[in-house]
Parts: C-alpha cells; structure tokens; sequence
C-alpha cells in the first residue's frame, strides 16, 4: 500500500463502502478507532449523508430521514497507510469507491452536489416536503366544505401546498382545488 501514502495531498472526501444497513455501525466504529488509535489529526468529518423529509397526511407532519446513499460512508481524512487500513479493516466495510484498491478522492464539486459541504468547506442540510399521496391516488377530503367526500388527485402545486382533486358529487366529478393539508389517503 505505499502507493497510498504517495497520494496523500492533505485532506479529502472518500466513499467507504458498506454492507446494506451497516452505515451507523461503520461511523461508530470508525469513530472509536480513531480515538483510540489517536488518529484524530488525520480524519476531519465522517458523514452518512441523509434527508430530512416531512411526511404529511392530513394535519399530522412527521419529520422522517432516509439515506440518500445507502450503502456508503464519506470521510473526509488524510489518506495514508494507517487511514486506510483503519477504515479498510472495519467490520462491515468492503472497500473504497475507486478503482481496484486505489481509493480515489471525490471532487469539490461532488462534494457542494451532495451537500456534504458549502462553496465555504462549511457543513449543510436540507429539508424536503412529502405527501402521503401522489397524482392518481384517491383521498378522503378531511375538512371544509367537501368534508367527507372521496376523489382523486388530479394535480399538485409545486410547493405541495395546494391539490387539485376530482371530487365524487352525484354522477359526475367535480374538480376542486384544496389545500394538501386537507386530505388524507383513502386506505390509511
């Protein structure tokens, strides 16, 4: 592996990757390695990145995270032979993101793309919005002046606020335009 101290250019992002489900495992051990090893000069920032995202159904949100890249850790260290092998040598890892077993650095455009960092090297996170439901779904309209009735789901604003929705009246369907937060999937 003296090919890897060579590399070294100071630090930068890497992808370590994992076994499915194992990402928290692999921070947290790696964490503990590198304390004990007193590694820290030479590892900056270990991220598994994720998304906050709002589920809505009806008036109930619910903050929710899901990983935006199973299977991966990014650390952001100083490669050399003992870096390396103390990622390469935690349980649950299989290898560096690079070719054969050359761990190749990702860019810093990469980086400000997966939010791992600002155009400043500071550190970011994002919220996004989600419905219970989509485009074609059916929902119960919870409250207002369509209360109770079912429809369709015809089209949705942009910032989720506002549903267009195809409401049962009689024989015929009636578009109607209500707000996301009142209505509810029909089979939840």
């Amino acid at each position: 592996m003296s090919n890897i101290n060579e590399m070294n250019v100071g630090p930068r992002w890497y992808v370590a990757h994992t076994f499915s489900g194992y990402e928290n495992k692999v921070k947290a051990s790696l964490e503990k390695v590198i304390e004990n090893r007193g590694l820290g000069d030479l590892f900056f920032d270990i991220r598994i990145p994720v998304e906050t995202v709002i589920e809505k159904k009806g008036d109930v949100e619910k903050e929710v995270e899901i990983k935006v890249f199973p299977s991966y850790v990014y650390i952001k260290m100083v490669m050399n032979d003992d870096t390396w092998h103390a990622v390469r040598n935690i349980i649950g890892v299989t290898g560096f993101v690079g070719p054969g077993s050359r761990p190749t650095p990702i860019s810093e455009e990469e980086v400000r793309a997966l939010h791992l960092e600002d155009a400043e090297g500071e550190t970011t996170e994002e919220k996004r919005v989600t419905l219970a439901f989509a485009v074609g779904d059916s929902v119960v309209v919870s409250s207002g002046l369509f209360e109770g009735y079912t429809g369709t789901v015809q089209a949705i604003s942009d910032d989720l606020s506002m549903v267009t929705v195809l409401v049962k009246r009689g024989r015929r369907d009636m578009p109607v335009e209500l707000e996301a937060s009142c209505l509810t999937p029909e089979n939840a």
